[in-house]
This record gives C-alpha cells, sequence and structure tokens, in this order.
C-alpha cells in the first residue's frame, strides 16, 4: 500500500482494495442531449450536430441533429457525415504520429528539432525540444502573420524556420499552430513520408478509420459538412484553415477530416492502451503519459502531449486535480474528449461557421455538462486510490483558484455589498443596468439591490440594446418578469429620465459595462440620466466597471468641439482610456453637469488591465460585441461602419470582417498587408450578412486577424480602413459617411486628399496630449 493510499486509509475516507468507478451510463441518462442541441440549433448558433458517447467499451449514444448543410440546399445531418477537424487534426494525427515515431527511436521528444532539422536552429530556435512542440511551450507564437503571399509546403517549412520565438522556451504556455506546422514536418522528414501518407499507413488504415483523411476524395464530397456559407466560395472537403489550405491541404494543425463513428475507433483505442482492430498504434506507457500535464504545470490550460490535460469527465470535475483525462477543440465546431478514468469518451462534431451566429461552445460545454452529470461524482479519495500518480496534481486546483481570486476584481456592486449598501440605505433607488450588471456570485445588481438591508429598489430603466442586451432596434418599456419592477425605456421615445420617471425616487444608480469607446452609447445614457438628476437634485451612484480594452490607452482623433451627440457626449478621443465612472467624474465638471455625483470604485482594479485579466466573466455588453477581440478592434472597424459597408453586423464575427458587394476581396487584403499595420493581418474573406445596409447580400473583404493587441493602434486601423477603401474604390466608398465616428472633419479631409494614414495618425497626438492631461485629474486607479 502506497504512502497515500495509507494515510487515506488511516483517516477513514477509503477501505482497503476500493475499485475506481464511476457510475455506469445509460441511453436514458443523455436523454437531454437532444434538447440541449436542438436548442442551439434553434438559436442559429450551429446548423446541425453529430453526438457521440462511448463507456467502458461500448456506444452508449449516438444521433444525428439538424442540417449537415442550410444551402444552396438544405441537407439533414446524418451519423455519418464527414466534419473538417480543425485542430483535432494536431491530437488525432500528428500527436499520434510523433509518438509513434519516438516509440521507434526514430524521434526522442526531449532532443533539440534542429537535431531532425539542421536549419531549424536559427533566431534562437535551438533550444526548442519536440516534447515543448507538443505540449505548446516552445515559446513560438500563434501562427503567421500572414503579411506575405505565400503557397505550398516547402513555402510554410521556409517560413516557420525563419521565425523567432515571443518567449523563452519552456517558460510558459502559448498554444500555436506552428508548433504543430513544425511537427508536421518533422514526420516528414524522419519518416521519409508526407503526413498524410504515413498517417494513412501508421494509424488510420489499421484501425480501420476508412471516413479519415487529409484531402477528402471526390466520392466523399456528398457526405461532407460544409465548413462556411455557400457564398464564401470555400468548396467542400477543402480545409478550412487558410495556412493548411496555403499548404495544399495536409498541415500538422489542421486538415484532417473524419466521422464521429471513426473518431470513436480512435478514442476507444486509446481507452483499451493503445489498441484497436487488433492493431496497437500506441504502447500502453504512452497512452499513460498522454493524460498527463506536461511542465511547465501551472496556468488555466494545462497541456498535456498534444492535447489538453483536463480533470475526469464527473459531476464535480471542477474539485478535482485538472489532469486524468484529455480533450482537443476544433474552430469549426468539433470537439474529442477521452476519459480513462471513467472509460468514456465523448464527441461533439458541428459545422458551425456554416451557421450565421456561430458558435459551438455552449453546445461543447453543456454536453460535458450533462455527460458528467450522468457520470455522478467521483471523490478525490476514490480518483487518487485508483490513480495515484495525479495525486501529485491535486494542489494545481486550489493554486488555480487562489490565483483567480487574487486577480478577480470587485466591481463597484461588490465593493458597495461589502459596504452593506452603507450609502444607499434609507433611499428609493432606480436602477440603470442590462444584462451586465451583475455581482461576483452571478447574480443581477437588480436582485442584490432588491434584496439590499434598508434599499428600496422602486424602477429599472434601461440603455440600448434593452435589459437582456439583446435588441437592435427601439427598446420598449416594460416590466421586468422576474422582479415585477416597472422599465423605463431610456433608447425608445426619450433618452432621458423623464420628470415621471423619477417621481418618488431618493436617487439613481447607474451599473452597466462600458466598451472604452467614444462613440458607445451607455457613457451618454449615463451623462443624460446625471442631467436629469441634478435637475431633481437627488444623487446619482455609478458603480464602477473596468474598461475591457484596458484603461492605460488613449488613441484616435479628437471629435471636434461641435459634434457632441449621443454617441460622443463630450470632445474626447476614439479610445478614451478611462473607466466608466472615471468618465462620470470627467462629465460632470467639464460639461457642467453639477450632479451629486458619488462613484462607487473598484477594488484591486489596475488600469493596465484587460478584462480577461480582471478574472471577470466576459459578458456581452451588445448583441456584436461578442469577444474581447471584437472589442479589441471596435474603436478602429466602428470608424467606418457609418459609410456603406459591412462591418460584420448579421455574421459570426462583428467588427472582424470588413466588406463589401462592391468590393474586390484579394486586392483589399494585398493592400492593406503591404500596409505592415502593427498587431493585425488581413486575409481575403467573402460573407453574406444578414443584417446591416447588404443584408442578404455577398459582401466581399477581409477578415481582420488580431495578433498582437498590446501594438495595435486601433483607431489608426480604421484611418487605414478609411485610406484603403476610398483610394482602391473611389467611387463606390462614401468616405463622407464615415465623419459621424471619426468625429473629425480634418482626418476626413486628410484622407480624401490622399494624406498617408500614418501621417494622419501622427497629427492627432499634439491634441491627444491636451485631452490627457484633463483626463488625468479625473482618474480614479
Amino acid at each position: 500500500m502506497n504512502a497515500i493510499r495509507l494515510l487515506l486509509f488511516v483517516i477513514g475516507l477509503v477501505v482497503p482494495g476500493a475499485m475506481l468507478r464511476a457510475q455506469d451510463l445509460s441511453v436514458a441518462d443523455l436523454e437531454f442531449i437532444a434538447p440541449i442541441v436542438e436548442t442551439q440549433i434553434r438559436d442559429g448558433r450551429i446548423p446541425g450536430a453529430v453526438v457521440l458517447v462511448g463507456h467502458r467499451g461500448k456506444v452508449v449514444y449516438r444521433q444525428a441533429f439538424g442540417s449537415r448543410a442550410l444551402e444552396p440546399t438544405a441537407e439533414a445531418m446524418t451519423v455519418d457525415t464527414i466534419f473538417d477537424l480543425a485542430s483535432l487534426t494536431k491530437a488525432v494525427a500528428t500527436t499520434t504520429a510523433v509518438l509513434q515515431l519516438a516509440e521507434r527511436r526514430r524521434l526522442n521528444l526531449d532532443a533539440p528539432v534542429s537535431r531532425y532539422w539542421r536549419g531549424f536552429s536559427a533566431h534562437r530556435k535551438g533550444a526548442i525540444t519536440i516534447r515543448q512542440l507538443l505540449a505548446h511551450t516552445s515559446g513560438l507564437r500563434a501562427d503567421f502573420e500572414g503579411k506575405q503571399t505565400w503557397t505550398g509546403a516547402e513555402a510554410a517549412a521556409r517560413r516557420v524556420a525563419g521565425e523567432t520565438p515571443v518567449a523563452p522556451p519552456g517558460s510558459r504556455m502559448i498554444y500555436s499552430d506552428l508548433n504543430f506546422l513544425v511537427l508536421g514536418e518533422l514526420v516528414r522528414r524522419v519518416s521519409g513520408q508526407p503526413l498524410d501518407a504515413y498517417c494513412r499507413r501508421r494509424i488510420f488504415e489499421p484501425l480501420a478509420m476508412d471516413s479519415t483523411r487529409f484531402l477528402p476524395p471526390e466520392s466523399w464530397q456528398a457526405r461532407i459538412a460544409p465548413a462556411e456559407r455557400a457564398d464564401a466560395g470555400l468548396p467542400r472537403g477543402i480545409v478550412h484553415d487558410p495556412t493548411a489550405r496555403r499548404m495544399g491541404g495536409v498541415a500538422g494543425h489542421a486538415g484532417l477530416f473524419s466521422t464521429a463513428d471513426d473518431l470513436a475507433t480512435f478514442a476507444q483505442a486509446l481507452l483499451d492502451g493503445g489498441v484497436g482492430h487488433s492493431h496497437r498504434i500506441l504502447r500502453r506507457e504512452t497512452v499513460a503519459q498522454l493524460m498527463l500535464p506536461q511542465p511547465p504545470a501551472a496556468g488555466p490550460d494545462l497541456r498535456g502531449l498534444g492535447w489538453r490535460a483536463e480533470p475526469p469527465l464527473v459531476a464535480n470535475r471542477d474539485e478535482l486535480p485538472p489532469a486524468g483525462a484529455i480533450v482537443h477543440f476544433g474552430y469549426t465546431g468539433t470537439a474529442l474528449w477521452v476519459d480513462p478514468v471513467t472509460e468514456t469518451y465523448l464527441i461533439v462534431l458541428t459545422n458551425r461557421l456554416h451557421a450565421r451566429a456561430g458558435d459551438a461552445d455552449p453546445l461543447r460545454r453543456q454536453i460535458a455538462g450533462l455527460v458528467g452529470a450522468a457520470l455522478g461524482p467521483l471523490p478525490f479519495a476514490q480518483l487518487v486510490t485508483g490513480r495515484p500518480q495525479l495525486a501529485r496534481y491535486a494542489s494545481l486546483r486550489s493554486d488555480q483558484r487562489r490565483r483567480q481570486q487574487q486577480h478577480r476584481i470587485a466591481t463597484g456592486i461588490d465593493v458597495l455589498a461589502a459596504d452593506g449598501y452603507s450609502p444607499l440605505r434609507g433611499a428609493r433607488i432606480g436602477l440603470i443596468t442590462n444584462q451586465t450588471g451583475v455581482g461576483a456570485d452571478g447574480r443581477r445588481s437588480i436582485d442584490l439591490l432588491r434584496g439590499a438591508p434598508g434599499v428600496t429598489l422602486a424602477a429599472l430603466f434601461s440603455p440600448e440594446h434593452g435589459p437582456a442586451g439583446s435588441v437592435d432596434a427601439a427598446v420598449p418599456s416594460g416590466v421586468d418578469a422576474a422582479s415585477g419592477l416597472p422599465v423605463h425605456s431610456l433608447y425608445g421615445n426619450t433618452r432621458r429620465p423623464t420628470p415621471a420617471m423619477l417621481e418618488g425616487l431618493d436617487a439613481l444608480v447607474f451599473d452597466i459595462q462600458d466598451a472604452g469607446t467614444r462613440f458607445y452609447t451607455y457613457a451618454a445614457t449615463m451623462a443624460y440620466a446625471m442631467e436629469a438628476a441634478a435637475a431633481k437634485g437627488i444623487p446619482f451612484y455609478v458603480l464602477d466597471r473596468p474598461n475591457p480594452i484596458g484603461g492605460a490607452i488613449v488613441q484616435g482623433p479628437m471629435l471636434d468641439a461641435d459634434r457632441t451627440s449621443f454617441t460622443a457626449y463630450l470632445p474626447m478621443p476614439v479610445r478614451h482610456g478611462m473607466t466608466i465612472g472615471e468618465l462620470a467624474r470627467m462629465f460632470n465638471e467639464e460639461k457642467p453637469i453639477g450632479a451629486r455625483l458619488t462613484v462607487i470604485p473598484m477594488a484591486g482594479y489596475g488600469r493596465e488591465a484587460w478584462f480577461d485579466q480582471t478574472g471577470l466573466p466576459w459578458i456581452n455588453p451588445s448583441p456584436n460585441l461578442r469577444s474581447l477581440a471584437a472589442a479589441s478592434l471596435y474603436p478602429g472597424v466602428g470608424l467606418i461602419e457609418g459609410a456603406n459597408v459591412s462591418v460584420g453586423r448579421g455574421t459570426p464575427t462583428p467588427f472582424q470582417v470588413v466588406g463589401a458587394p462592391w468590393a474586390d476581396a484579394a486586392t483589399l487584403a494585398a493592400h492593406l498587408n503591404e500596409r505592415h499595420i502593427p498587431g493585425v493581418y488581413f486575409l481575403p474573406t467573402h460573407f453574406v450578412p444578414d443584417a446591416g445596409p447588404f443584408r442578404n447580400q455577398a459582401c466581399h473583404g477581409v477578415r481582420i486577424v488580431l495578433a498582437d493587441r498590446l501594438i495595435l493602434d486601433a483607431p489608426a486601423l480604421g484611418i487605414e480602413l478609411a485610406g484603403a477603401l476610398y483610394r482602391l474604390f473611389p467611387d463606390r466608398f462614401r468616405l463622407d459617411l464615415t465623419l459621424g465616428a471619426i468625429g473629425s472633419r480634418q482626418v476626413v479631409e486628410a484622407i480624401h486628399d490622399g494624406t498617408d494614414p500614418r501621417d494622419i495618425a501622427a497629427a492627432w497626438q499634439a491634441p491627444l496630449a491636451v485631452f490627457e492631461k484633463t483626463r488625468a485629474r479625473y482618474l480614479i486607479y
């Protein structure tokens, strides 16, 4: 009996000889998978899906839902549909091939890559090992910048050989397609066969995975799920990933196509110790290593050999060490979990990019949760008794929680609650809020204030997009269903609280997440409400929240003094670098409003922090700001939204694509990439938005890839976009319509006159310096 097992026995937690076993799964346990998938289809996040669950050597659930294709003609999803697996290629094909070569001593995982690829050592890459590539700890960046035109696997190899690490090898995890591009090249160099041929001979054919391969043949096309909308022009069976496509469809990071049944065969072979269909593809000890994190074992995203390490797929997985099972996702909407602890695998396959609002994350998360709930809890003592090697990772869970707690800020509502709501006691209040107004425990600020001692919440006020943040039109007044409180719209017949709305209120409270950009209307809604509160003589409280794109950066042209409006309350730059509470302080003094203003500040906030560094969960502040990446690009792409272009509203990636029916995608992308705009690069794209000025029309333009947000000047990007569109399509692009968002006649005239966008951006630095002196008087953090 080892020491851990003995200790647990002594303190009475286990019985000697206890078996590690979660409860059995049955079809009845998984009946709620269907409504989960159907809801996601109904909400437009996916066109369809295939879900397969295997448990203890048997397939216990296998079902197809919805549509394989929506256009040009509708096709029903079938269980034998073939999907573009995207990054599952890394785990299923490339990792397995590399480990096979290591078992045959053709590769040493701890040897430098340069032992097998001499030219790779250039540019400080000589110390990178194969293990570090597998674990994403090589220090290579995520992908190529894409600023050059190239094609072919040899060109890709030359480009990756010319890369310089962005972090010391082994120092931290950076998920990188380049890591696996290198590994795919190593398989070719060491085995003497292209990656696709090697995998077919050594993995897919031995396991009878007859519907799995790179470069699927023409005869498979009818079964392949389209990876994009039909109007995007990407034929079925052509890999979606742009880099893999440039490489001819075979790459170590993407390019594999397969079915749920074939992936089930592969997953079962891993659960059986590396054996399937009487063929051994990996040794048992190699499979055991797959299930464990690789160093450095830190941070929220632990990586093993080619897979992400996760806790077993059980109900209390959040309480267990983050090791024992493996998972990998694919960008196209695919996922594969393999859990040897419970002897379970889960496969979720979608072609979410074929849906207009494609998003497979809710589906993957909910189905994994359902399977875990069906398997029931697995006590920690039982886990480490059956898998004692996992005990060493127990501290990682507590370390992760401690780091999250340390880095999680307390927003204004949390600080107010911690203080017992003392500033509001005895008051009858109105609350201006929406879906972003939540506390640390996930409860709405509405409900927190309703339960606050000595506080009477009497009325609610809604900004643009409504209480749920889902309306892209005028917002009607109504009643909050949960509380029964009246909801007064501030984006309908009026944009200011009227005297009737404020009747009987002793104070107004504002709790809404801003976007950090001048032309976002929540700040003006706050300012107008402050004016109304000042007129009535009642206090106004702002519960502060972070600037999601960082509060330390100020960028962009200043608004002309005569152009203030609902989208620009005061003259200030596009990216103001202030929190909503700091804006309130500035508005109150500089207008001046003269409100009895109190800002409840955040605790633990540093103004350099981006939203993903606050520990707070992302909640879409409006329907089309769906990610921090979109919010980061918004101060730039938003500058041209008023013109006759689509900025992706009505697509899965608003503010990450720009196009129009009259634009030429290849020409625009080439021109913008030649500009070498720091922090971004551009890929030609085609899309059909279902909202905006070109609703249901094919648009041609660029997809903007955010490579480095720290060096991006987003408003300068917006001027580059405007300049490129006007230069390339002067008879089609309505430059004059950008004035509303740009806010500066001088800037628009400079674009019209052909001034270099870099010179335009340089010219606004002096006015920015003046603004920063004013801004400094109102900063809290």
